[in-house]
């Protein structure tokens, strides 16, 4: 069961990185429609994605204490695709690569290219950016090799997209998607929090990360920040 839902996850990971690329692609290309209709469907698929983890339910700490040192280094910071989807959300960190760079094939030159590339969020700013709306270039230009940090400015542009009514709903349609998206991986993140609560508690986690302490600290972060922070002011 553990092994086999792992995959699944594995495969819906690459399968919404997938989507997400073209999403990226369709925006550079001024393409909304296509765009929207790609993230929709990765929304759909965070639905599957995250209905993987109820088998884990089943897993008692004695059900996991039985097979865990069969494991042995083997850590979910090994899932080459799992990092690239946080790539992709904005979230950077350059120590996260070292459990790849000794591995066999491509992977690791694969998450090099995603750690410099923009994210997501980066190419739905310069779509907005190019369609009128107050952007700052110190977002625009900024290094994206380090995890997006929070701009009032851009905060200021989603309060006056919600309330311009003169582009009619696919921007705010945007907006909701991509609030869709960050609360449906923020779902997962939970999800795995509990899973790991359940199985084994506060103890470290294989391959010597620190288990659950770590998952916490993740799930506080949010993708899309601004998108958050200025529902306070609309």
């Amino acid at each position: 069961m553990f092994l086999v839902c792992s995959q699944i996850m594995e495969l819906y990971f690459n399968l919404i990185n997938f989507e997400w690329r073209h999403a990226q692609h369709a925006l550079r290309e001024d393409d909304l429609g296509e765009a929207l209709v790609t993230l929709r469907r990765s929304v759909d698929h965070f639905t599957a994605l995250n209905a993987s983890w109820m088998s884990f339910r089943w897993m008692t700490p004695a059900d996991f204490n039985a097979f865990r040192d069969d494991l042995g280094e083997a850590s979910g910071f090994q899932s080459f695709l799992y990092r690239h989807l946080e790539f992709l959300l904005g979230f950077k960190d350059e120590a996260l690569m070292r459990p790849h760079k000794n591995v066999a094939g491509d992977h690791y030159a694969q998450l090099q290219e995603a750690f410099i590339a923009p994210c997501l969020y980066d190419d739905v700013l310069a779509y907005l950016a190019r369609h009128g709306y107050e952007v700052p270039d110190v977002v625009l230009q900024r290094d994206t090799s380090r995890t997006y940090d929070t701009n009032e400015h851009v905060e200021d542009m989603w309060v006056a997209l919600y309330a311009d009514t003169t582009h009619g709903d696919q921007l705010r349609d945007l907006a909701e998607v991509l609030t869709d998206i960050a609360e449906a991986f923020s779902d997962w993140r939970y999800r795995h929090v509990m899973a790991v609560r359940r199985a084994m508690g506060a103890k470290g986690g294989s391959g010597g990360s620190a288990g659950l302490a770590w998952l916490e600290r993740s799930l506080a972060r949010n993708a899309f920040p601004e998108l958050w922070s200025a529902r306070t002011r609309i």
